[in-house]
């Protein structure tokens, strides 16, 4: 009998998650039920959001349940299917949680085609993380032409992706990251205009280098000192994204606030969070300007492909430890 293993998360972590925070279990493989599909998961992408959706609380979605599989987007081939919207063979991305085989009712579930685009791609700029930095900055931080945008987290696979897009729409483009790697990764390879080195500079003296006449627009991955640092340099009617702050997602205490948001009040600038959820019905129309973008050469995308479901706490820490370079997608098992 063909066994599935899975992920589980079997303690709410203090800090940094830990392997024994998560148990590695196997069952046997399971059967649809009418109108369900069984999905062999090849990829799966990790996201600093998994992390939010261990802890017990209020958020933008229920954490996930002690002696549940771990949350997690996934891309793989439908191998049986009791859905009338779904064949066998068919490729699919959607929520399949952290395991070999996953059963969905196929609400969720987008199809694929692995023959335009490589499955790990699906994960990245044409699935959730491209529709993130694409809402974020051109809805929520509104980028004009000419305009100095500043991402954190550059070099990660929101971070990058959206600023390319700022750099598509006419305007001068920073990226925030760790190390000269990721800072030439930014400027040689994407084609931003500057990079600020966070491990080996001080932020507000390298946006201060970088942005004289200051920042127009902030797209925030990151939180923390260097939100700070990023609040100190705006310009008058500055747009502030919080997209995500993973400096503070391991913290043991509650965050502190922004010191530096008195900036909004001189500035009259916005700071907005978003959640990309919020665009769902223009998922679509979004894939297809970036699905063009990538065809003329304009975009760019880097998957960081590492293997081993049963290392999967491991893998998940590289994110808070800024180990992976562009998007981090962990590979479960081959494409049949």
């Amino acid at each position: 009998m063909t066994q599935n293993t899975q992920v589980k998360l079997v303690k709410r972590p203090v800090g940094e998650p830990k392997a024994s925070d998560f148990e590695i279990s196997t069952a046997p493989m399971p059967e649809p039920a009418e109108g369900e599909v069984l999905i062999e998961v090849n990829y799966l992408s990790l996201d600093p959001a998994m992390r939010g959706w261990m802890n017990e609380g209020k958020s933008y979605v229920p954490p996930v349940q002690l002696g549940e599989v771990m949350r997690a987007l996934g891309a793989g081939k439908i191998i049986a299917s009791k859905n009338p919207k779904f064949q066998a063979g068919d490729y699919v991305t959607g929520t399949t949680g952290v395991q070999r085989y996953a059963l969905s009712d196929g609400k969720d579930l987008t199809k694929v085609d692995p023959a335009l685009a490589p499955l790990p791609t699906y994960l990245n700029i044409l699935g959730m993380t491209g529709m993130t930095a694409y809402f974020g900055l051109l809805d929520v931080g509104q980028p004009k032409e000419g305009e100095t945008v500043v991402i954190s987290g550059a070099a990660g696979a929101v971070g990058s992706t959206a600023g390319q897009i700022a750099k598509i729409k006419g305007c001068k483009v920073v990226g925030i990251a760790g190390g000269r790697e990721k800072c030439d990764f930014l400027i040689k390879e994407l084609g931003f205009d500057d990079a600020v080195d966070y491990k080996n500079e001080n932020v507000y003296q390298g946006l201060k280098r970088a942005c004289p006449e200051g920042i127009d627009v902030f797209f925030d991955n990151v939180g923390g000192d260097i939100l700070d640092a990023a609040l100190a340099r705006l310009r008058m009617h500055a747009r502030v994204v919080i997209c995500g702050a993973i400096s503070q997602y391991n913290a043991t205490e509650k965050p502190q606030g922004p010191r530096n948001y008195m900036s909004l009040l001189v500035n009259r600038a916005r700071m907005q969070g978003m959640v990309v959820f919020d665009w769902m019905d223009q998922y679509a129309n979004a894939a297809r300007e970036m699905a063009g973008w990538m065809q003329q050469g304009k975009l760019k995308h880097k998957e960081h492909i590492v293997e081993g479901l049963e290392d999967f706490p491991e893998r998940l820490l590289m994110l808070f430890r800024g180990e992976n370079l562009g998007k981090l997608v962990l590979k479960v098992a081959d494409e049949q």
